[in-house]
């Protein structure tokens, strides 16, 4: 008999407003798309959506630095002196300065925060957030287009109730800036899937980078050649991924699922098919473990929508058929009536012999023996939940949310904001040209 699952999915119509640039190719307006189409697929229906509710300042300085921090909440790229301080934080060509650049911030981590409480309360065993996994920043600095480290954030959150948290990430780029984070740790595994060598951003993760000190052996990376397609990633993925859950015994697992990894990305160099790519996450999930489920890179609109789409319908285990219902954005994928599974590309060449693959795996199985038993960790005292801002004034608030009698440790962070009829916003429903298009970056 089938366990019926908690999924939870945060969303919020304000994050496909933000704009890197132009030229950029990082678009949040893919968010929007994807979540169009989550919602003509009727999956909105079988899940608890909630609009996120920002990050604070305190939220994100429980990993970044204060003067960071500072920087992002007060920059104005129009004030004289600023291009020195923004060269000192990394914000340059890769991580413009725009616009609401930190809003843009507190949106993003705010669901990746808000699920992580949601796991710890036992109120959801899965949560989505697509705008999150930005897995390049630092401690104080942006990098590869993140300017802020949700996945970081998120996990020091679950820290506060689990043991052990295991990090997977399935992006092309390797997940440097969360294995930075916990490079000495053994209370957070970190597993990256991804292209390595040949000047590659961001030049991290080889084999042999398996952490330091307490956190040796809890770095795992799985270094890739381009063209790789479905088998090949398989043949690693699954052996890998079940000797870490045999071994390490996560009590939370938290996967960013970057679409960069598919065939056809205007940055990456793979060839996974979307199923390939969302066989990871099922894979996943067959564990029974809670899941955080994260976003991350993606550069053609297109297929990170549909990607992301899809993978939500394999959470909710949703036979989405292959041909797309009427949506707002036909035009993008190719007009009325178009395919929703993209082929992979069949002139790409797989660098990735089976010597290799066996090789690699190999060594990264020896090292995961190498770990003796799962840590433990007691919980004397556990530090006090995420506090997130109040709710939006006129909001109707619950009983429970008015904390007259909290006890110690008890949640201080108010309920997202639960949607009864979620949705995009009313002009984008009829195909308002108030969406900014992005005709020429798809």
């Amino acid at each position: 008999m089938s366990v019926k699952r908690k999924v939870a999915y945060f969303y919020d119509p304000e994050l496909g407003n933000y704009y890197y640039g132009q030229a950029h190719p990082m678009k949040p307006h893919r968010i929007r798309v994807a979540h169009n189409l989550i919602l003509h697929y009727g999956l909105h229906n079988m899940m608890q959506v909630f609009q996120i509710r920002p990050a604070s300042y305190t939220d994100f300085t429980s990993f970044h630095a204060e003067d960071y921090i500072d920087f992002l909440r007060n920059v104005n790229v129009h004030e004289e002196g600023v291009t020195r301080q923004m060269k000192s934080f990394n914000c340059k060509e890769d991580c413009p300065v725009f616009d609401g650049i930190y809003q843009y911030c507190q949106l993003y981590a705010g669901g990746s925060m808000s699920g992580a409480v949601k796991i710890n309360h036992g109120e959801s065993d899965c949560v989505i957030n697509w705008a999150g996994g930005l897995h390049h920043a630092k401690k104080g600095e942006a990098s590869g287009f993140c300017y802020v480290n949700d996945i970081v954030m998120a996990i020091l959150e679950l820290l506060k109730y689990h043991a052990r948290v295991l990090y997977v990430d399935i992006d092309i780029h390797h997940g440097d800036g969360v294995e930075e984070a916990f490079l000495t740790t053994e209370r957070v595994m970190t597993v990256s899937f991804h292209k390595f060598g040949g000047n590659f951003f961001p030049g991290t993760g080889d084999v042999v980078n398996v952490g330091r000190g307490r956190g040796k052996y809890y770095s795992v990376n799985i270094p890739l050649k381009d063209g790789i397609d479905d088998h090949s990633y398989e043949l690693l993925f699954k052996p890998v991924m079940q000797k870490v859950m045999q071994i390490y015994q996560p009590e939370v697992v938290v996967c960013q699922c970057g679409a960069d990894s598919l065939a056809g990305d205007k940055l990456g160099a793979f060839n996974l098919s979307m199923k390939g790519h969302a066989e990871c996450l099922s894979f996943m999930r067959s564990f029974g473990v809670p899941m955080l489920v994260l976003g991350g890179g993606g550069y053609k609109i297109s297929n990170v929508a549909r990607c992301w789409a899809y993978e939500t319908g394999c959470l909710l285990d949703v036979n989405m058929g292959d041909i797309m219902p009427p949506n707002e954005y036909e035009t993008l994928f190719g007009g009325s009536g178009a395919r929703f599974h993209v082929p992979v590309l069949l002139d790409v060449p797989n660098r990735n012999s089976r010597e290799y693959l066996e090789r690699t795996k190999q060594t990264v199985l020896d090292n995961l023996s190498k770990i003796s038993a799962a840590p433990g960790v007691a919980f004397y005292e556990r530090a006090p939940d995420a506090e997130m801002p109040d709710a939006p004034e006129g909001e109707a608030r619950s009983s429970s949310d008015e904390g007259n009698s909290r006890s110690e440790g008890e949640s201080k962070m108010r309920k997202p904001r639960l949607w009864s009829i979620p949705g995009i916003k009313p002009e984008a429903q009829n195909g308002s040209s108030s969406v900014r298009s992005e005709s020429g970056d798809l």
